[in-house]
């Protein structure tokens, strides 16, 4: 699980921005996954995809598959998701708590190798060489900057692994990022999500299990969204009080923008923040959280050790002024609020305590 030192060093430059795109160079789009979700098949071998301009092809299904840190758990997530626990040599994500119950415990089991993490908590170039991996995953471009003591692509190309970066985060990390790459990472949404697990189908030959999976999380975020039509979108703080150290000013880290507004969308709601610039989480202060018009809490969990009722209260007592401190109205969610598979599990919740609904 991911200790306060390491949220605070870099998750805001990875999970504020997490999200995912389409299966190439990160410009995919919803028509391009209705396509997918139509009409799967098996993969014909060589199969290759442009990766954030790079080519990478397969000639079969990897089979030793080290996933990096990033401070995301999406990527492991999605080959639980996917039943593809069996490819993986070596995972070094995790995530304290889970929106679905049964998530924590199978991301835990998946092998860690004796990983250790270096500085950058980012497995280090010598370590991950050294597993012979024949496909590594990266949540982003920055998971492959030397900089930052990680092996190179071009260094596991030389040792014959494929590497593969999330196609959303294509542009972070990556100075010379494409204009289409720029797009991709600003305009994350819950199809994004999605669309990685599509990819990984095609790389891995499951594609019939990826359009099931894929389509049982979308049906079930448009059933919320039918239930939710015409309703009036009331207000909705996501704080996550475990990632204060994220905040200058010690505050619950509020998320906005991207695939969290987008979850709240679904789900009936109007972020709290809505427009405002991806600062927000690292600069906003007391009289701002102050000022907000909050209809509904939504504590955000990082950690098993927190208390999200008494996290709740203290929020309640601290900001009297907001209506859902009158009314004590809050749910909670953690990991399906950020880029990953369980999107569907956080719409759901918010939307039961934004509309009642569900």
């Amino acid at each position: 699980m991911f200790n306060r030192r390491t949220l605070a060093a870099v998750t805001a430059a990875v999970l504020t921005a997490s999200g995912c795109a389409g299966t190439g160079s990160g410009s995919g789009s919803s028509g391009a996954l209705d396509g997918i979700l139509s009409s799967p098949g098996r993969t014909t071998y060589p199969f290759s995809v442009d990766n954030c301009g790079r080519k990478v092809t397969f000639t079969r299904p990897p089979e030793r598959v080290l996933i990096l840190n990033g401070t995301s758990v999406a990527e492991a997530e999605s080959f639980v998701m996917l039943g593809l626990q069996g490819r993986v040599l070596a995972n070094a994500q995790s995530y304290g708590v889970s929106d679905d119950p049964t998530m924590t415990a199978r991301v835990a089991s998946l092998p860690r190798r004796n990983l250790t993490m270096n500085r950058n908590f980012e497995v280090p170039a010598e370590q991950a060489l050294a597993l012979k991996p024949d496909l590594v995953i990266s949540t982003w471009t920055g998971g492959f900057d030397p900089k930052r003591g990680l092996a190179t692509r071009e260094q596991f190309a030389a040792a014959g692994a494929n590497t593969l970066v999330n196609p959303v985060n294509c542009a972070l990390g990556k100075p010379e990022a494409t204009p289409p790459e720029k797009k991709a990472y600003a305009g994350v949404s819950i199809d994004s999500s999605r669309t990685f697990l599509l990819l990984l189908g095609r790389i891995f030959d499951v594609q019939y299990k990826a359009v099931d999976v894929a389509h049982d999380l979308r049906k079930r975020v448009d059933a919320v969204r039918r239930a939710v039509a015409g309703k009036p979108a009331r207000k909705v703080l996501l704080a996550y009080p475990g990632m204060a150290m994220m905040n200058a000013n010690g505050l619950p880290a509020v998320m906005t923008g991207r695939i969290t507004d987008d979850v709240i969308r679904a789900a009936g709601g109007v972020n709290a923040f809505a427009g405002r610039d991806r600062d927000t989480t690292s600069t906003l202060n007391k009289e701002q959280l102050a000022s907000a018009q909050v209809d509904v809490l939504v504590v955000g969990v990082f950690s098993a050790k927190e208390d999200p009722a008494a996290e709740a209260r203290a929020l309640f007592d601290a900001y009297p002024q907001w209506s859902a401190s009158r009314t004590r109205t809050y749910t909670t969610v953690s990991d399906g609020a950020f880029l990953g598979p369980l999107n569907a599990w956080a719409v759901e919740r918010i939307a039961k305590a934004v509309h009642g609904v569900g």
